[in-house]
């Protein structure tokens, strides 16, 4: 490499490899303590002392000439201009890390972190579940899973965000449709030995609604709910029509929803995706098999098409793998 070069050629070169070392350090002190929310717990994970990784935050301050956080004894927050730097800092990490990956010889070579925004029912019952086959196949990749209700505009923060949204979904996201299923009305047998199974919709008015409060029907009354009847196929057909019922329990949480429903406090609508192994083993009934309440498609969201890192694009593929309901074309 040095071939050639003088004493202070070789020494220039071996001072500009030390700057760029200790600038891709801070890089990276940076995005752990972003990731991690302080100083000591980013210390931890990089095994370094904390004085150590508050010198190396503060030397990249101070090259950049900017405050990147707002420090306070209660918490940090990103200014403007730290978001901005973020985003950036994330795609050059990441080709970095995706450079390091691709000497390897095959898959199994992946390392770095993937992180995972969903919505809560997505990372408990979607992920959660096959993140033990993900270690199997790619020990080296860890997963760092944050949850939020409403993830749509969140995207840009992390390397792949789940969510479910309805029919009619159109935002301004990278998104990429994995697994589409039903909203379907479920209850509890013990439910149903209290209260009766309704055998038409308008039976429904008699009955306990666990209601996520997103599922509006359009009407008047914040309790209606609206139903499509569907072929056998799973397709709808005919008009639809809309059910007044009394509201026993609202939430966002479609998890407290959905632990309601198995404890026997009503009728909710969940997915079909959800559910399956619970009616399957009895736990839960499916009610008014003809109606459906809606469609879910699972989406897969990235910040942008390009630069893409090959431990994202494999646990995107892995969990496609797992998810029923494949064949939606992708957009």
């Amino acid at each position: 490499m040095f071939a050639g070069q003088t004493e202070a050629q070789r020494s220039s070169v071996l001072n500009c490899l030390r700057v760029f070392m200790d600038r891709l350090l801070s890089m990276r002190v940076f995005q752990r303590v972003v990731d991690d929310g302080g100083f000591a717990s980013a210390a931890r994970a990089l095994d370094m002392s904390p004085a150590t990784v508050t010198r190396l935050f503060g030397d990249l301050e101070q090259h950049l000439g900017a405050r990147l956080m707002q420090r306070t004894t209660r918490k940090l927050a990103l200014t403007e201009a730290g978001e901005l730097y973020l985003l950036r800092v994330r795609s050059i990490l990441n080709e970095i890390d995706d450079a390091e990956a691709a000497v390897g010889s095959n898959m199994q070579e992946l390392h770095g972190t993937v992180h995972v925004l969903a919505t809560p029912v997505l990372a408990a019952y979607v992920l959660a579940p096959h993140i033990a086959h993900w270690r199997a196949r790619y020990p080296k990749v860890a997963l760092d899973i944050a949850v939020d209700p409403f993830p749509q505009t969140r995207v840009d923060e992390f390397d792949v965000t789940f969510m479910g949204v309805d029919e009619g979904y159109d935002a301004n996201v990278v998104a990429r449709p994995l697994s589409t299923t039903e909203w379907i009305l479920c209850a509890a047998p013990a439910y149903l030995a209290r209260a009766g199974t309704p055998r038409v919709p308008s039976d429904l008015e008699r009955h306990d609604y666990l209601k996520f409060p997103r599922q509006q029907s359009g009407g008047a009354s914040n309790r209606r709910l609206r139903l499509r009847p569907v072929k056998g196929d799973g397709e709808s057909e005919g008009e639809a029509v809309e059910v007044d019922m009394p509201i026993a329990l609202q939430s966002v949480s479609l998890d407290v929803l959905y632990r309601a429903a198995l404890d026997g406090a009503g009728i909710a609508v969940l997915s079909r995706l959800l559910v399956a192994n619970h009616l399957a083993n009895g736990d839960l009934v499916h009610l008014l098999p003809e109606w459906m309440a809606g469609r879910l498609t699972i989406y897969a969201a990235v910040p942008s098409r390009k630069l893409i890192p090959a431990r994202t694009r494999a646990f995107l593929e892995f969990i496609s793998d797992w998810l029923p309901g494949k064949g939606v074309q992708q957009g």
